[in-house]
Parts: C-alpha cells; sequence; structure tokens
C-alpha cells in the first residue's frame, strides 16, 4: 500500500481518518485519557510540516446515526489544540454546505464532527461516502482501531479519492502485527487470557500454526480445563464450548499449556480470601494463575524471541487477583523478545507493572488487533492495498 513519505502533501487537502473514540467522562465534556489523540499526533504532524490543509475524521462512541451532544468531538478539538499548539476548527457536521465553507487552507487543521452521527457512515453508504470523498485530494488512514469496520470513512470513500495510504501509526500496527504473525522469530510464544474461549477461538486456532507455546489463562482456562476432565468448582466455565476446547487441545499436539495452580476464593470481590490449590475445590473459583504457573511460563516466556499476548490472567482489576497478570507483564518486558500486547487489560496489566517501556509495541486497536491476530484480512487495510 502506499506509503505517507511517498505523497506530496503540499497545499493539498488531505483528509486523515483518526481514531479518537476517546473515553469521555459523564456528561461528555471531559477527557478521561487522550492516547488515541497522542497515537495520531506523528502523522498529524507530519503532514503539517508538509504544507497539507488538514481534514480530520473520527467516531466516537455508538449514537446510532443520531446527534448526541454527549457524543461531540468538542473536547477533543480543544484537546486537540493544546497537544498541537496550533487551532483546531471544529465543525458542526462532517458533511454538508456548512462543512465545505469551512475547508481548510495550508497549515490550518478542521476537525469533522462525529461521523456516526449520520447512519450512513456505518452503513457504508455510497453517497456517503463520495460526499467525505469530495472534501479532499488525498485520504489517509491512521485509525488502526476501526480498521476491521467497513464504513463509509474506512472503505467506502477510498474508491473516490485519487490518493489513499496509511498513516503512521497504521504503519506501525501494521508492521508488527504482520511480524509476528507472518514472519516471527522462534521460539515464538502466544499467551492469551480473558473470559471465554468463544471470544478468541480464531485467534487460538491461527496463533496453533504460528506459535511453539500457547499459555492460556484467564476464565477460558477452566473450559480447558473442565474439557480434560479436571474440576473446576464453580469457577467461570462455558458449558457449550467444552467440546471445542477438547478439539483445540487436541489439534494443539502439546503447545497449548494451562495453569498448574490457581488462587481460588469463595466470593470474587476486592481483597477477598483466597487459597492457592492445584485442583479447584467445590464451592470456590479459580481467579488467577498461580505462582508455580507463573515460574513455568515466566520460563518459557524467558526463552522466547518473539511474544503476542491478548488478554490478562485473571481477574486483573480486583487485587489480589491481579498477581499473575503483573507477573507476566514483568516476564514478557524482561525477555529480550520482539513482544507485540495487544489492547485493553494487558495494555493495563504492563502499565500499573511499570514495565510498558520495554514493550516493543502495544497496539490501540483491542477488536482490530484480535481480528488480525485470527488471520482475517481487515477490511480497511485491504482497501488500502488495493488502491
Amino acid at each position: 500500500m502506499a506509503n505517507l513519505h511517498e505523497i506530496d502533501l503540499r497545499d493539498r487537502r488531505v483528509f486523515i481518518r483518526v481514531d479518537f473514540n476517546v473515553p469521555l467522562a459523564a456528561g461528555g465534556q471531559e477527557i478521561t485519557s487522550d492516547k488515541r489523540i497522542r497515537a495520531s499526533l506523528p502523522t498529524i504532524q507530519y503532514a503539517l510540516e508538509k504544507g497539507a490543509a488538514l481534514i480530520l475524521a473520527s467516531h466516537l462512541g455508538r449514537p446510532k446515526g443520531k446527534r448526541n451532544p454527549e457524543m461531540s468531538l468538542k473536547p477533543v478539538s480543544v484537546r486537540l489544540r493544546e497537544l498541537l499548539n496550533v487551532p483546531v476548527a471544529l465543525a458542526p457536521d462532517c458533511v454538508g454546505p456548512e462543512v465545505r465553507v469551512m475547508l481548510p487552507k495550508p497549515g490550518e487543521v478542521l476537525l469533522l464532527e462525529n461521523l456516526r452521527f449520520h447512519p450512513e457512515e456505518e452503513a457504508n453508504n455510497e453517497a456517503f461516502s463520495r460526499e467525505l470523498a469530495s472534501l479532499c485530494d488525498v485520504y489517509i488512514n491512521d485509525a488502526f482501531g476501526s480498521a476491521h469496520r467497513a464504513h463509509a470513512s474506512t472503505v467506502g470513500m477510498v474508491a473516490h479519492v485519487p490518493v489513499a495510504a496509511a498513516g503512521l501509526l497504521m504503519e506501525q500496527e501494521l508492521k508488527y502485527l504482520t511480524m509476528v504473525t507472518q514472519h516471527p522469530d522462534h521460539p515464538a510464544v502466544g499467551i492469551l487470557g480473558g473470559a471465554k474461549v468463544s471470544d478468541k477461538i480464531d485467534v487460538i486456532e491461527n496463533l496453533l500454526k504460528i506459535v511453539d507455546h500457547l499459555l492460556i489463562g484467564g476464565a477460558m482456562a477452566y473450559t480447558f480445563l473442565r474439557a480434560q476432565g479436571l474440576p473446576v468448582g464453580k469457577s467461570l466455565v462455558e458449558e457449550d464450548k467444552i467440546d471445542l476446547a477438547r478439539h483445540l487441545l487436541e489439534q494443539a499436539g502439546g503447545k497449548l499449556q494451562l495453569p498448574v495452580d490457581h488462587v481460588v476464593a469463595v466470593e470474587l470481590k476486592e481483597g477477598a480470601d483466597f487459597q492457592v490449590v492445584e485442583q479447584i475445590p467445590d464451592g470456590t473459583m479459580g481467579l488467577d494463575i498461580g505462582p508455580r504457573t507463573v515460574e513455568i511460563y515466566s520460563s518459557v516466556i524467558a526463552q522466547a524471541r518473539t511474544i503476542v499476548w491478548n488478554g490478562p490472567m485473571g481477574v486483573f482489576e480486583k487485587p489480589p487477583f491481579d498477581s499473575g497478570t503483573v507477573a507476566v507483564a514483568e516476564a514478557v518486558a524482561g525477555s529480550g523478545a520482539t513482544s507485540v500486547v495487544g489492547g485493553g487489560d494487558s495494555e493495563k496489566a504492563v502499565k500499573s507493572a511499570g514495565v510498558a517501556g520495554k514493550i516493543s509495541h502495544i497496539s490501540t486497536g483491542g477488536g482490530a488487533s484480535l481480528e488480525f491476530l485470527s488471520g482475517i484480512d481487515l477490511p480497511g487495510v485491504a482497501v488500502l492495498r488495493g488502491k
């Protein structure tokens, strides 16, 4: 696909699809984390330095195709202005005559209002795609977090622009995710956690083709243990996925490793009394991997040259059931391997463990990175390659 550095941006109107889907405090007036805004700053600043007139577009939340003032991008425009230290105009809409009269000149920045205020955005409507495309000379997609959505601003408008390319953030995401899934250095280790096997069936099946070891934690481990006929007490189990778990274990041929001990409690609450067991007793639930499992997993991780991790090892948000996840984060950081961590709880784990700076790449797209790890060609990426 086209590289941003190959395109002449001077005096051209450049439409950058960014991912400014930031968390807002109640009422929608205050941003609680600006990391997604910061992630696209290199692309935005590069385009400004090259003399482009910038149009930025994003969705925010799920307004269901209707205007909702609590999901306006107004707070984003304020924060972006502070970070760029240049004026950022906020359009009252993303299409229409009011937007056209505000189209920027070189060096100026216009942020369009929430794309999802129009139902045509998620419907990938042809006319809406054309109208968005008519605003610009160059299209840049820097929204990896939305690349798995075939929407007007991520897929539809690309057919109607003269030039399209990936932004610097998108390139970075694709570089690392392609590296770990298509040509990893071996030994390669996958680490998967989270609540449900059903959420990660495709990821498990795809990673089993790639990695030398697949380490399982989180509540999904108990469905696998039940499939092996082991007691799991009242741990979370997907009863309708036990046969599937058994099939995956057979398919894995010894690559897939499960916890050998567990941190259990009678109830899930912060600071609950707990014990470490090898077999989960009736009336208790597994809430984290145990110390022997941490030791075994850490030993495997220490030998790795490539690591991909998605999902916590336990109920990470409620201490003391965060210990396994933090220990795995420290092991990954200390391994010296090329490491790619999915978003969400895995990202929180490496940050709370104070080791985020030692991770090669932390993805900005939870859903998109999961689909990529599943072997799916993301629509927002495929369309750029096609262009």
